[in-house]
């Protein structure tokens, strides 16, 4: 069995005796003494824990993505360099900085630290976002911070510290680490401690090998939600496996109008392809979760928990998708219909796992947008979630597919509403009619996030409202509107003296 070989700050640490669902966060604070990085609600909720790696593999080139450590399981870093607050001040430097990196003089200097409990993984979120060179947008520097929670309420001065900061890309010693890891490559893992197993094979013949070994194996890679049974329900995983390392896992390819998106590719890689091209994915991707969550998730993982809110079903319904399943004796191709075949089940085979994902740009007489609907805009679980697709030529509902989350035991489409449009005039008042059949399609439950008939009538408004809503563009983007109270002090919104709050 083989050691888990990481770099902290710089530094290479070598682990032999510690459980695979060790977390980062566990293993920074307790055995490495590092106790910067905070943990606040071990859900990868609160961002206190945001530590900071180098991805080699990033599209475009290495980059620093920040990440939840109180999520991640500590051999998932195996042969990564990993930064934590700790490294951030340069101890030897002798000018009138004192060392200090920007991102902490920023903070300082805009007031953005107060009991001090979340400024390590504002700090660290902040690191990411200063080598950057993409935040061009003011919903971009939203996206990047919205995982950081502010129990002090300080978030106007964090934001303009970020606002300072934000794609300054300093020529340091950072941004000489970035450069260095150009060209590394994921590295293989067999490992144990005590009865748990970890396995991070090298290929996808090894990964089918190890699963028809175990094949009670739990299967992980950015542990957004297996991290969440660790932390909050103590499970003990006899055999983990990895699929991280496996390259040909991990390829995003748009060629021809065809997507092809492999499993463990990182939603944060995918909304950034999706942004321009395909605006519905990204619609979906942008209120998926924080920049944390989905520079650990993958598209994958968010499938093949088969949740019947999982946000990237309902549009890859819409999309006409075909999940590729890969087994010992070849590859299967499933339509996205038949993908989920009960709560929190998928239609793949002992042995077999998802490989990629398939689908085509739509058709230029086609018109699809994405919803999600949730108690707040930023961190929220869906209570309704939509991929809407209609195709329209010479003004007559061609065909329609209309994928919905939060309906049912599964991600579904709305087969009777489908049929209340198809070779009807696109028009408001067949919007109405197919609104009119969302009672037919669905009964779903009623829970905490929201009862059985605000998701009914939800669900039928946004059938109502997507007439409208693809008027002026087939493929709308997102509204881009900004947290009103975020910005002032010369925004271009926010919250005056007796004001409101832009929407």
């Amino acid at each position: 069995m083989d050691p888990i070989e990481l770099h902290v700050n710089g530094e290479v640490v070598e682990v032999t005796d510690v459980r695979p669902t060790t977390t980062l966060l566990e293993y920074l604070r307790g055995p490495l003494g590092l106790p910067g990085t905070k943990e606040g609600c071990a859900e990868g909720d609160c961002g206190a824990c945001t530590v900071v790696v180098i991805d080699p593999q990033a599209p475009g080139g290495p980059r620093f993505r920040g990440i939840n450590s109180c999520l991640l399981l500590l051999p998932l870093l195996h042969g990564m360099h990993v930064l934590t607050v700790e490294a951030l001040r340069d101890a030897s430097a002798h000018d009138d900085s004192d060392g200090y990196h920007p991102v902490q003089r920023a903070l300082v200097e805009a007031l953005g630290s107060q009991c001090g409990y979340c400024t390590p993984g504002v700090i660290m979120s902040m690191f990411e976002a200063c080598y950057r060179g993409d935040l061009d947008a003011p919903w971009k520097l939203d996206d990047q911070m919205c995982g950081n929670l502010c129990r002090c309420t300080g978030y106007r001065p964090i934001r303009e510290a970020t606002e300072q900061i934000a794609g300054l890309r300093p020529d340091d010693r950072f941004a000489r680490a970035l450069r260095t890891a150009a060209g590394q490559r994921p590295v293989s893992l067999r490992y144990r401690a005590g009865s748990q197993h970890f396995f991070c094979p090298g290929s996808v013949p090894e990964l089918l090998d190890r699963l028809h070994e175990h094949p009670n194996a739990r299967l992980v890679v950015g542990a957004t939600d297996l991290g969440l049974d660790v932390t909050k329900k103590g499970e003990h995983f006899e055999v983990l496996v990895s699929l991280q390392a496996i390259e040909a896992l991990r390829q995003l390819r748009h060629e021809d109008g065809r997507w092809s998106v492999g499993a463990t590719v990182r939603l944060a890689d995918l909304e950034d392809a999706t942004g321009k091209a395909l605006p519905p994915v990204a619609r979906m991707l942008r209120f998926f979760g924080s920049r944390q969550i989905k520079n650990s998730a993958t598209l994958g993982g968010n499938l093949c928990n088969a949740s019947p809110i999982g946000d990237l079903a309902p549009v890859l319904l819409a999309l006409s998708a075909t999940v590729v399943a890969v087994g010992r004796e070849g590859e299967r191709r499933i339509p996205i219909d038949d993908f989920f075949v009960g709560y929190r089940k998928t239609a793949l085979r002992t042995g077999e796992i998802l490989a990629r994902v398939e689908f085509d740009d739509p058709p230029a007489h086609a018109r699809v947008v994405a919803y999600k609907v949730s108690k707040r805009r930023e961190m929220d679980i869906s209570a309704v979630a939509a991929g809407l697709r209609v195709d329209v030529r010479d003004g007559i509902v061609e065909d329609a597919r209309l994928g919905f989350g939060g309906m049912a035991a599964t991600p579904a489409r709305a087969r009777r509403a489908e049929a209340a449009m198809i070779g009807q005039p696109w028009s408001e008042a067949t919007g109405e009619a197919a609104a009119r059949c969302i009672a037919q399609d669905f009964r779903p439950l009623s829970d905490h996030r929201g009862s059985a008939w605000y998701r009914a009538t939800v669900a039928a408004n946004l059938l109502r409202g997507l007439y409208h809503d693809v008027q002026r563009e087939r493929l709308p983007p997102l509204p881009d509107r900004p947290s009103g109270t975020l910005l002032g002090r010369g925004g271009e919104t926010g919250t005056g003296a007796g004001g409101e709050a832009s929407p």
